[in-house]
């Protein structure tokens, strides 16, 4: 078969004129559509060799079939292009590209950046500043971790509100976990050292970390400082029976191993992880494959998006060979500044690991797709249960949550045939409504919701001069370009009151096609005797039993977890500012001062008004205003203050 493409794109004179140096290049469909990015150690070469007529398979015949044009991005080395490709999969979703998912959920290390370091468990986005190790398997990995490093190095793991208003050391420095930073029972430069060796230790660089500590015993010993050079010798000591542990082939190992398993479209990446001589478990990932059935491309797209996001050890196992093996292991080593060795067809015990993650990569994929079957027989039986012609491919629900109407927030979650969709989930800070009006806040939500999409599908009908009667099936087809689309079935946490207020929000709109269902709490609040409401009046009592009401819970449930997160946040937020924000003539700045200047409102709270006037921008008169109330006394005419 021939790789040349029937669009019209002469693929070889684009190839010809390409550079040999390394880059990345993307393929566009005639509607400018990014169908693949790919990386190249040679472009010309890499390129051309879609166009030479040697065969293809058939997804790449079918993405060649559809190029209209392509474009280079030339790089000064391998280790850029691999990142730069990384950024764009990741970025732009090309509708042909081999894609890892997002593993934010996974918990990782935080060694925070600042005066005191603290280091903690993380799990989430990367906003703090600081260092980040992992992600681990799961979070009894990292909490032994954890425990290893207070043990070692007395880092401390307080929250930097409980550390600016330490006035004595806390239980953590009685029982030998922290150095108290807190008190100053520890010099800046000797707690700058601990957490220099914690880097090394989290690095994987205990070897170096002990010949270093050996050395510094020496020194110690030598210049008479016995008691110091005691400690370094227990540190030492603990290191090594740390690492003594647990070795792979008779040496501490420091390796990762993988193994990919396929079935049809679905794959599962197993990865198996040793940090100095400890094994941390295993997780399994599912990218999406996007019609590849190589087992051996999606695992080299794995390793080249992985470990560009995450620190490679110096080697890594596999269960096949992959493409461009040599790029990935000169790009990922340059980026690291050190050599990463991508082996397979190893022997011994290491033999034994890769076999082990190839059998359970196996069976965690039987198990994903039995549990992705059960999802289909749950969604199945709720379309037959509310009387609709089409699969659920959408399911959106609401809930409302807030104390004594303190800080409303409404969620939003959104589930599809595969499971939740995270990145889709939304809250919505309730405002201008009394508070506890659960109906009004429902009201709201709805609103903000489906009125961006109502008003993005009228810009987009203006834009095209598609008819009005288009709108409603534009928006279920999901063409609407960057706005939400609707679904399926709206579930309402809430009675028929809260469903006639999602039916009024909806109406006002001009929303058509949504299903509303209400799900309405059963008798003693007991699950499994959920009422489901209908817009006809109808009520619905599916049972314990039934797998429509198990969806319907599991996404209700969901909705529940998520908005009382976010109320949550809400209210510590409003408890933390709202009284300084109400004083005239405090503004952000101000604020921020003095929350800086006292270490949070627990420490302002305690000062007295000639402490709040040393705060740069607060007079005399301003400090005894914030005084009085910050506790309930009268409060001073401003006019004083001019």
């Amino acid at each position: 078969m021939s790789g040349k493409a029937t669009s019209g794109f002469d693929g070889k004179a684009f190839a010809a004129a390409l550079s040999t140096a390394p880059g990345v290049y993307r393929m566009y469909a005639a509607d400018d559509t990014l169908l693949y990015v790919g990386k190249a150690r040679a472009l010309r070469n890499r390129v051309g060799s879609y166009f030479n007529g040697s065969p293809k398979t058939r997804r790449i015949m079918l993405m060649l079939a559809q190029v209209a044009r392509m474009d280079v991005t030339v790089t000064r080395t391998e280790a850029e292009a691999l990142l730069l490709e990384n950024q764009l999969i990741k970025s732009l979703a090309p509708r042909y590209n081999v894609s890892l998912r997002d593993d934010k959920t996974y918990p990782q290390v935080l060694l925070t950046r600042e005066q005191w370091p603290r280091i903690a468990l993380h799990r989430g986005p990367r906003s703090i500043p600081g260092s980040y190790y992992g992600p681990y398997p799961g979070v009894g990995a990292v909490r032994e971790t954890l425990n290893l490093m207070h043990k070692l190095f007395k880092l401390r793991s307080c929250e930097d509100s409980v550390f600016r208003n330490r006035s004595r050391p806390c239980l953590q420095y009685q029982i030998g976990r922290c150095s108290a930073p807190c008190v100053g029972l520890v010099a800046q430069d000797d707690y700058d050292e601990s957490v220099r060796r914690a880097a090394l230790f989290l690095e994987g660089r205990s070897d170096q970390l002990a010949d270093e500590l050996l050395q510094a015993m020496q020194q110690a010993s030598d210049a008479l400082e016995f008691e110091r050079a005691a400690r370094l010798r227990d540190l030492v000591a603990s290191l090594r029976s740390m690492q003594n542990r647990q070795y792979v082939d008779g040496r501490a190992a420091d390796l990762d191993v993988l193994a990919c398993a396929m079935q049809g479209a679905s794959a599962c990446v197993l990865l198996l992880a040793f940090r100095d001589g400890r094994n941390l478990g295993t997780r399994a990932f599912f990218p999406r494959t996007n019609g590849e059935d190589s087992a051996a491309e999606v695992l080299a797209a794995f390793v080249s998006q992985y470990y560009v996001e995450h620190a490679p050890p110096p080697e890594v196992l596999l269960d096949r060979e992959i493409p461009e093996v040599e790029m990935i292991e000169a790009a990922l080593g340059a980026a690291a500044e050190r050599r990463v060795a991508l082996k397979w067809n190893v022997r011994g015990e290491r033999a034994g690991y890769v076999e082990l993650a190839a059998r359970n990569a196996q069976i965690t994929l039987v198990a994903e797709l039995d549990s992705r079957g059960a999802q289909h027989a749950r969604s199945e039986a709720l379309r037959e249960m509310l009387g609709l012609a089409e699969p659920v491919k959408r399911v959106e629900c609401f809930d409302i949550s807030h104390t004594m109407g303190e800080a409303t927030v409404a969620s939003c979650v959104v589930f599809d045939a595969a499971g939740p969709v995270r990145a889709q989930y939304r809250r919505y800070n309730i405002s201008g409504i009394e508070p506890g009006d659960d109906y009004a806040a429902m009201h709201q939500a709805i609103d903000r919701r489906f009125r961006r999409a109502v008003e993005g599908e009228e810009a987009r009908s203006r834009a095209t001069g598609s008819r009005a009667d288009e709108r409603p099936r534009a928006m279920h087809e999901g063409r609407m370009g960057d706005f939400p689309i609707l679904p399926d079935v709206l579930l309402i946490d809430g009675g028929a009151g809260q469903l006639a207020q999602a039916q009024a929000a909806l109406a006002d709109l001009g929303v058509e096609g949504v299903l509303l269902v209400g799900v309405a709490k059963g008798v003693e609040r007991r699950a499994g005797h959920e009422a489901l409401v209908l817009p006809d009046g109808r009520e619905l009592r599916p049972g314990a039993a039934s797998p429509a009401l198990q969806f319907i819970q599991q996404v209700r449930d969901e909705a529940h977890r998520f908005a009382i997160t976010g109320h949550r946040g809400r209210r510590q937020k409003a408890r933390m500012t709202s009284k300084l924000e109400d004083i005239e003539g405090i503004g952000p700045k101000r604020r921020a001062s003095l929350l800086k200047h006292f270490g949070g409102m627990a420490g302002l709270k305690a000062a007295g008004e000639a402490e709040i006037a040393r705060v740069e921008g607060i007079n005399a008169a301003l400090a005894a205003r914030i005084y009085a109330n910050l506790h309930g006394l009268s409060v001073p005419d401003p006019t004083a203050e001019q």
